[in-house]
Formats: structure tokens, C-alpha cells, sequence
């Protein structure tokens, strides 16, 4: 059966045509009465050529989410099953240390659009952003289990992080909290690359936990053998726990949140590395100012967004440049500075641009070690830029010659 069309003018016609995950609904020109919301449309040109084929959503400025690109897909429970067997097969290929504790899709960049799926341990947590995938959901859940059950992986409880913004503008409810009846609770202890961490699938960042910076905080752990640290914006301790199991000296870990830091502690406790580590409750900008010139040897700089539209960026810039230059200022020479930004609207040559005047203004070189982006859990698809939003950098900071 033929789908019902959409069709969209010839200004976002060639964005389409060249690969764009999303159809703005300022593109839109038609649509066939009978759509409703959530149903999956053919994108038409206006002289009638098809283009995709993708969730039709009646209120979002992303009117159409791309699903397919072949006119012949038939939307069936098969044409799921295939998608979410291939993420699978994805992360089993990129991630087999860490399929306990791992995003399983990631929307668009699985060719899964308004759907995001994280397992920990054995619950699994999911976000559903777009209506069509919220109508089909109940067999989403049911294709993921089967799935992950021929692997040997029991889903014990689905629990929705559905208390996200991108839901209103579908016009849908924001809620949180299992999905049907459930014996688990909504914590979980993972294991990422042999540390142990408990996790607030509740109530915790994200659907828990950062789960993208995980091959960030192994590089971390790499370097940090012998080195005094400081972990700022710490959280609940990733960062500055890989550099206490990767030897260092001695690990400080700063945030402003008590609760975070809580939580951070009782990590460092489940792994026995409590006695090589320091937790302070401060405002990061004011304990960068009061460090002395030296005291560490490595400096980690891991942000909250400090822009979520791109009409704030001047002021994360600021933000970002200021922190930076006292990290840089403070850290002795030849020590070493780890930096991130996970706002997508900080884009790579601003937030490069920005370090490199934070060095001059500073007085010093930056030699870098590595340059990174998010785990590969969480799959960059170069033909949707939304997918693509942390940069990692890692850098011995030298005096100017």
C-alpha cells in the first residue's frame, strides 16, 4: 500500500537529497489530508519524484524524521527488527568490553529516529522524542528484548527517561518511571572497563550516567600513573576515578553539587580508591582561582553544556575561555590539561579557537596529546550534524619560549 505524502519545496529539497535526517516543516509546501500524527509518510518533490520516507509529526518544526531512503521498505515489524538487530550487531563489533553498560541505539545515527535506548546491567532505559516511534513503541520493547535475549541478555525492567524537552514540542506528555509492572529498582552497579559504579537511573544525568565519555575516562586512566589530579565538575566521579585506578598520586574532585559528590565518594568506595582521592564541594570557577601556580599535574575540564542554543554561545565562550586560561596558568610546565565540550552548539573551530586564546592570553603552548569525540556507543552519522556534539582534547601545556 502506497504511502501518504508529504511534499517539500525546493529549498529543502537538495538537503534531503544530500543525505539530511530531518524535513523542517518551513519546507513543507503539502501534505495529504488523511496524514496524522506519528504515521510514516513518503517525501515527495513538488513535480512528485519520491526523496524518503520518515515519521510525519503534526506539531514539531522537524516535521518528517528520516527513516528510509528506499522507496520499496515496507515498515513492518521486520524492517525494525533488521535496524535494531544491526545496532546491536554495532556496539557487540565496538563496544564487547561494555554491553552492560551501553547505548544501544542512538536515534538518527542508528537510522532509528526519536529513540534512544541505554542498558545498565540488566535495565534497560529509553527516551522517545517523535511520535511515531512512541506509537510503536510496545514493539520496539518487545524486538530489543528478543534481541538482546539470543545474546544471553535478560532485560529485567524498561524503565522511560521520557522527562525531556524534545517531547513537548511533539506535543507529548513528560513523565518518568517503568514501563508496566516491574520488580527492579531504578539503580543499577555497571561495570565499565573493570570499574565498578552505581548508577540513578532516576533521577541521574542523561538516563543515568555519561556513558559517552567512557573511552575519554579510559585516556584518563592511561595517563594519569603518579600525576596530582584535579577533576573538575567531577559529578558522580568518572574521570577522577580512572585516574585514581590508573595510579595517580593523588586524585581531587570538585564540584558544587553535594549530592554528586556524595555519590562520587560511595564509588570510590565500592573500588577501594577512597584513600587516594579527595572530594571538595566548590564553585569550579572560584577553586581555579585559588589553587597555587603547580599543584597539579593534570587538570580535567568536563562542563556542563554551558549553551544549549546558539543564542547563548558567546557567553559559553567566555565561560569555556575562562576556565581554560586559569587551567593553563595554574598547571606546571609540562603538566598536562584534558578539556570538553558536550554542547553541539560550541562547534569544533569555536571551541579550538577559543583554546588557542585562552593560550596566548595565558602564556603558554599547547602540545597535544589527543583529540577525541564521544564513545562510539554513540555513533556519529556525518549526514545528521545533531550526532556529533563532544569534543575531547588533551594537552601538555608548555611555557612560551
Amino acid at each position: 500500500m502506497k504511502l501518504p505524502a508529504v511534499r517539500v519545496n525546493e529549498q529543502g529539497r537538495p538537503f534531503l537529497e544530500n543525505g539530511q535526517m530531518w524535513m523542517y516543516r518551513n519546507n513543507l509546501i503539502l501534505h495529504d489530508e488523511n496524514v496524522k500524527d506519528g504515521d510514516i509518510v513518503r517525501i515527495e518533490s513538488e513535480d512528485g519524484k519520491f526523496i524518503a520516507s520518515g515519521f510525519y509529526s503534526d506539531c514539531s518544526h522537524i516535521a518528517v524524521r528520516i527513516l528510509s531512503r528506499n522507496e520499496h521498505d515496507v515498515f513492518d515489524r521486520a524492517f525494525f527488527e533488521k535496524r535494531i538487530q544491526a545496532a546491536f550487531d554495532f556496539r557487540k563489533a565496538t563496544n564487547y568490553d561494555n554491553l552492560r553498560s551501553c547505548r544501544m541505539i542512538y536515534s538518527e545515527a542508528d537510522l532509528l529516529p526519536g529513540f534512544i535506548a541505554d542498558l545498565y546491567q540488566d535495565i534497560l532505559v529509553t527516551q522517545v522524542s517523535c511520535s511515531g516511534m512512541e506509537q510503536r513503541k510496545q514493539m520496539i520493547y518487545d524486538i530489543i528484548r528478543n534481541v538482546l535475549g539470543a545474546e544471553g541478555i535478560e532485560i529485567h525492567g524498561i524503565y522511560e527517561r521520557n522527562d525531556i524537552a524534545a517531547r513537548a514540542k511533539e506535543g507529548l506528555e513528560q513523565y518518568k518511571g517503568f514501563y508496566g509492572k516491574s520488580e527492579s529498582s531504578p539503580q543499577a552497579v555497571i561495570n565499565e572497563n573493570g570499574l565498578l559504579l552505581n548508577v540513578d537511573i532516576e533521577n541521574g544525568q542523561k538516563t543515568g550516567y555519561f556513558l559517552d565519555q567512557k573511552s575519554n575516562r579510559m585516556l584518563i586512566r592511561r595517563y594519569a600513573k603518579g600525576m596530582k589530579v584535579l577533576d573538575c565538575f567531577t559529578h558522580t566521579g568518572g574521570f577522577a576515578l580512572n585516574a585514581a585506578l590508573g595510579n595517580a598520586e593523588h586524585v581531587s574532585a570538585v564540584d558544587v553539587s553535594k549530592t554528586a559528590l556524595d555519590q562520587a565518594y560511595a564509588n570510590a568506595c565500592l573500588n577501594h580508591l577512597e584513600d587516594r582521592m579527595e572530594f571538595i564541594q566548590a564553585d569550579v570557577f572560584e577553586y581555579l582561582d585559588e589553587i597555587q601556580e603547580g599543584q597539579f599535574d593534570l587538570i580535567i575540564l568536563d562542563p556542563p553544556a554551558f549553551t544549549k542554543s546558539r543564542k547563548t554561545v558567546f557567553k559559553a565562550y567566555n565561560g569555556y575561555k575562562r576556565i581554560n586560561k586559569r587551567a593553563m596558568e595554574v598547571l606546571k610546565n609540562g603538566g598536562y590539561l584534558a578539556t570538553c565540550s558536550c554542547s553541539r552548539y560550541m562547534e569544533t573551530s569555536l571551541f579550538e579557537q577559543m583554546l588557542k586564546e585562552a593560550a596566548l592570553e595565558a602564556g603558554v603552548l599547547l602540545k597535544q596529546v589527543s583529540v577525541t569525540q564521544q564513545n562510539s556507543d554513540h555513533p556519529v552519522l556525518w549526514q545528521n550534524d545533531e550526532t556529533s556534539y563532544l569534543k575531547f582534547y588533551i594537552f601538555q601545556i608548555l611555557n612560551a619560549c
